[in-house]
């Protein structure tokens, strides 16, 4: 039954690690946020992230959005830099067009910082996308 079940290719669907101005506390912070490309709305976002390491694991932090719309973007969570030097995995599933759809994202150690930022889709500030 498990081999019937077709789960299509994600496109278009992103999770960004930004470096942002914070005005309140006049910081520089790493948010994550997730980034819905598509022309389309995307229903039931579930979004599962943990860091890992051969000696250490962080707890799972869990997020739901009932709806992401449509060429948006959505802050997910603040990321302390401490967390860089773990891989950092996201796994996201979701539903568009009542089709399944489920991915996961990761930051590999190491690759969250200054040096590695880019242009990100949909998103002012510069920051890393996931792989």
């Amino acid at each position: 039954m498990k081999k019937d079940i077709k789960i299509p290719k994600v496109e278009g669907v992103y999770i960004a690690v930004v470096n942002e101005y914070n005005a309140r506390y006049k910081t520089l912070d790493w948010n994550a946020y997730i980034i819905n490309d598509k022309p389309v709305d995307l229903d039931l976002v579930l979004i599962v992230t943990s860091g890992y390491s051969k000696e250490k694991t962080t707890s799972t932090f869990r997020k739901k959005l009932d709806k992401l719309p449509a060429k948006s973007s959505l802050k997910i969570e603040l990321m302390q830099e401490e967390l860089f030097a773990l891989n950092n995995e996201f796994k996201v599933t979701f539903f568009e067009n009542n089709q399944l759809y489920d991915k996961t994202f990761l930051f590999p150690k190491n690759t969250i910082s200054l040096k590695t930022l880019q242009t990100i889709p949909l998103i002012t500030a510069k920051g890393i996308l996931a792989k």
